[in-house]
């Protein structure tokens, strides 16, 4: 339940926020997921595919 409830806290703080990602890619965080591998994983509007939230290298505050 823990878990649950730290994946909603992050979908409230960083759902439709601007990031940018290591590789250049850039645009609003759409959906965050878990993965057993990675953790946290986002989606971002425009983009095709889900990285993990270690990508992120700028986040609009």
């Amino acid at each position: 339940m823990k878990i649950l409830a730290e994946l909603h806290e992050a979908e409230e703080e960083l759902i439709g926020r601007a990031v940018i990602l290591t590789d250049g890619k850039a645009g609003s965080i759409e959906h965050l997921s878990l993965d057993d591998i990675h953790g946290l994983r986002v989606s971002i509007v425009g983009h095709d595919g889900q990285w993990p939230i270690s990508m992120i290298k700028n986040i609009e505050r």
